[in-house]
């Protein structure tokens, strides 16, 4: 095995306008140090995007709405499914950054969210049997086989990285048995509504909990994306269950089934309290929270975030 530290590259700049929009700069590369197999490639990985900020959508009219179990599994069980983002994003790739079909977003200590899939297009840590399980370090990252470090799955290193040596996802520190009740485990410093990344689609990624301090583990939709207050605001929150950050650009449907690529499925999909106040009135309330005001706190706490992990 060997030890790596990355000499990290990460900035978020807000661009307000007629339409608020946001610009992610990262090398992919951790604050911290990792650890890797000997034979692995290690390296870093220009991403440079804008996107809408925040952009409206409604639970009346998902991206994504399969009626059959097969329909669900060609969109979550997909290592390219996000290669495409909705038009109301307005997502552009700039010049200076490398084409990643499979990035699903950047973490706010600068490290890529990829798909959730593996190489198999199952689920690389609760695979159907007769796939591999994939490893991981202690923060639940590791690279492909390009060299791009990513996460798969939350970690509370996004928010809190280790100093030191970094161990592997072994049964010493109750990783390997559970991997997903280890994620969640990580963020008992952070219980309350938590910023982790943002999406390509220019939607939030919050932790596992919400501003109750109250446990995400329903009102999702097939995404991992909820409607989770009464402006209409939609985000993908880390769940215990696959596919763990966002499995796809929502928002999505709530059918009865679920994936087959994985064997740690949601027990289904129950519309949040306010998606499905939502869904009675066929409208999605107007954003009366001023953007400017929303827009400016969510920049400033994904700058204290990066102000905190430089120490």
């Amino acid at each position: 095995m060997v030890f790596v530290f990355g000499n990290k590259s990460y900035c978020v700049t807000c661009i307000n306008g007629s339409t608020v929009r946001i610009r992610v700069q990262s090398n992919g590369l951790p604050r911290r140090c990792t650890i890797l197999p000997t034979d692995a490639v290690f390296a870093e990985r220009n991403i440079d995007f804008e996107v809408n900020f925040n952009p409206d959508v409604s639970v009346n009219s998902p991206n994504h709405a399969p009626s059959t179990a097969a329909a669900l599994n060609n969109i979550l069980c997909n290592i390219s499914n996000h290669m495409s983002v909705p038009s109301t994003s307005a997502y552009t790739r700039l010049p200076a950054s490398m084409p990643i079909d499979v990035l699903a977003g950047v973490a706010v200590d600068g490290v890529t969210i990829l798909n959730v899939n593996s190489i198999n297009q199952v689920d690389p840590f609760y695979p159907p049997p007769g796939y591999p399980m994939e490893g991981a370090d202690q923060c639940l990252s590791h690279p492909t086989g390009a060299g791009e470090f990513h996460y798969h799955i939350s970690s509370g290193c996004i928010l809190n990285p280790p100093k030191g040596t970094v161990s592997g996802c072994g049964p010493d520190i109750g990783c390997a048995n559970n991997i997903s009740s280890y994620s969640i485990s990580t963020f008992s410093a952070y219980r309350r509504l938590t910023l982790i990344g943002i999406a390509k689609d220019g939607h939030l990624i919050y932790g596992p909990y919400l501003s109750s301090g109250v446990q995400v583990t329903t009102g999702f939709d097939i995404c991992n994306g909820m409607f989770y207050d009464s402006f209409g605001n939609y985000a993908y929150f880390a769940t215990e269950t696959y596919p763990y950050v966002t499995g796809c650009f929502g928002p999505g449907n709530y059918p009865s089934f679920t994936p087959n690529c994985t064997t740690n499925a949601p027990s289904g999909y129950i519309k949040s309290s306010f998606a499905a106040s939502f869904s009675s009135s066929n409208t999605n309330p107007v954003k009366v929270l001023p953007w400017f005001s929303r827009f400016f706190m969510i920049c400033l706490s994904m700058m204290i975030i990066f102000l905190l992990q430089a120490d």
